[in-house]
């Protein structure tokens, strides 16, 4: 099944540090995953950030010109190997879910029982 990954940021937290205001401290996103028919599956996520924890050779951007763009490579340098695999893992579970979902099923033995119940009443009154 061939599936193409898209990302979106859903929100931002920031706060002030050493006089710098609307410094980014927590991301909220999404990464989409949709097969070739359509069918779609989603990972949300929240990735927190500080001064040490930013990718290497990230240079400060003030907050009224960050992009979309820039807060994805941020997330993006964050979420890879196991948890990228955790979060594909999730997203193509869902689409597999919609491809195959689970029903609910009756119990075999109790359409039986019911069928056998009604068809010995009938009997049972009968040969009264």
């Amino acid at each position: 099944m061939a599936v193409t990954f898209s990302w979106k940021v859903t929100g931002i937290k920031t706060r002030t540090l050493n006089d710098t205001p609307n410094i980014v401290v927590q991301t909220y996103w999404e990464k989409i995953g949709t097969d070739e028919n359509g069918n779609t599956g989603t990972f949300a996520g929240a990735t927190p950030f500080t001064i040490d924890s930013m990718p290497e050779g990230t240079t400060f951007i003030p907050f009224e010109q960050l992009t979309e763009e820039d807060v994805l490579t941020w997330i993006k340098a964050v979420v890879v190997g196991h948890y990228q695999d955790r979060v594909n893992l999730h997203i193509l579970n869902q689409i597999g879910q919609k491809i195959n979902p689970v029903v609910e099923a009756s119990l075999p033995w109790a359409s039986n029982t019911a069928a056998n119940t009604a068809a010995n009443t009938s009997a049972n009154t009968a040969n009264t």
